[in-house]
């Protein structure tokens, strides 16, 4: 952006950060109906394949919109995903990719629609994403009777927004996945060093406050948000995951290749075991061991025989310390005594917490596991970039 093009942003103060939210929804025509179950008595989605698969609830905002979520659950699961979408699709679009989710990773599914989305009423904006996603939220620790860290945040596209937005208030959460994210509104269209207030989805100002693990996901060839602003979120994360770039994606068909689901799993598996690595390396911590952080600790079965190494010596080689397979894009950081202590609970409507160390920027490799699934995909489109081109 050069300074005449930022001068003209400055001037249209509020205009422009309405324009910039204005080419940022494009709702597309309600992909479904809601129809009330005579003989169930609960809502399901019609006009959408497997929609039995899915449990219907509408949901109140704090900004007084309704807006509808689907929850698709599997038996075998121990962690939540909440997804947020795209900026073109609903989740009658969506419902079969979340069943497929569901089924290759093992964990349940809560989509929802934004305000002015699907069957949802009111009109999208950036605070009305954020009363939406604190809603879908709020309905899975009440209704599902979620625990906070059991649920996963994933945000595709503009859905980074609303995802980042809960996640610095939830200091628990399990992990965040970011597909195709945007490093802010302005950005997608300029480029620009600083954040302007007129701005939407400032990602970039507030995805280091984020304390838990996070996968960013990002084509290389993508044509509507530049992978740049991907590697860019991957670099200010706290908790680094090695992540995926997928070389030839584009915007929308990142889930059409076979590492797409493969990476997704390992990263699910990995997180599943978190809390038993943290227990282990709160007892490494105790025996001053100083750790690189671009190195992974290999957790084991029992921590008795962590505690045991207080006693023996010997012990200690239960600690086994590998390089990180992770080192395409950044160099390693330098190694810390001390790993950041457990975050501490509090209201996930409260304010949001701030770094204690935003300078550390160490990525806590974690083990990969999974085997080599196959990707079957439900594509939803974004149009930033191409509907900007079209008014140019």
């Amino acid at each position: 952006m050069n300074k005449k093009d930022l001068e003209n942003l400055v001037k249209m103060g509020g205009a422009a950060s309405t324009i910039a939210a204005k080419l940022a929804f494009f709702p597309p025509e309600p992909s479904y109906q809601v129809d009330l179950d005579e003989q169930t008595q609960k809502l399901k989605l019609l006009g959408v394949p497997q929609s039995e698969k899915g449990e219907v609830s509408i949901l109140q905002t704090k900004r007084g919109h309704y807006i509808f979520a689907v929850f698709v659950r599997n038996k075998a699961a121990t962690l939540t995903l909440l997804y947020s979408h795209g900026n073109a699709a609903d989740i009658g679009q969506m419902f079969q990719f979340f069943v497929e989710l569901s089924v290759r990773l093992r964990i349940n599914i809560m989509g929802y629609d934004y305000a002015g989305y699907g069957r949802s009423n009111g009109e999208p904006s950036e605070q009305n994403t954020y009363a939406d996603i604190e809603a879908a939220y709020k309905c899975l620790k009440e209704i599902y009777e979620v625990k906070e860290e059991d649920i996963i945040l994933y945000g595709q596209s503009i859905g980074s927004g609303p995802t980042l937005e809960l996640a610095t208030k939830l200091p628990q959460i399990k992990a965040v996945i970011l597909q195709s994210a945007i490093l802010s509104g302005l950005r997608v269209m300029y480029r620009i060093k600083y954040s302007l207030w007129l701005d939407i989805y400032k990602n970039i100002d507030k995805i280091p406050y984020v304390s838990c693990p996070i996968l960013v996901i990002h084509g290389t060839e993508d044509e509507v948000v530049d992978i740049s602003h991907g590697k860019k979120l991957w670099e200010l994360s706290k908790m680094k995951y090695e992540p995926l770039w997928v070389n030839g994606g584009n915007h929308c068909d990142l889930q059409v290749f076979p590492q797409f689901f493969t990476h997704l799993k390992k990263f699910i598996t990995s997180v599943e075991r978190q809390s038993d690595c943290q227990t282990i390396e709160e007892s490494i911590i105790d025996l001053n061991y100083t750790l690189d952080i671009t190195n992974e600790i290999k957790c084991r079965p029992s921590i008795e025989e962590v505690e045991k190494s207080r006693i023996s010596t010997e012990q200690k080689q239960i600690i086994a310390i590998r390089p990180s397979t992770d080192k395409r894009v950044l160099k390693p950081r330098i190694s810390v005594d001390k790993r950041e202590k457990p975050r501490k609970s509090m209201d996930y409507f409260g304010k949001a917490r701030i770094s204690t160390d935003l300078a550390e920027r160490g990525r806590n490799s974690i083990d990969r596991f999974g085997d080599m699934m196959r990707s079957v995909a439900y594509c939803n489109i974004d149009c930033l970039k191409q509907t900007l081109s079209e008014e140019d």
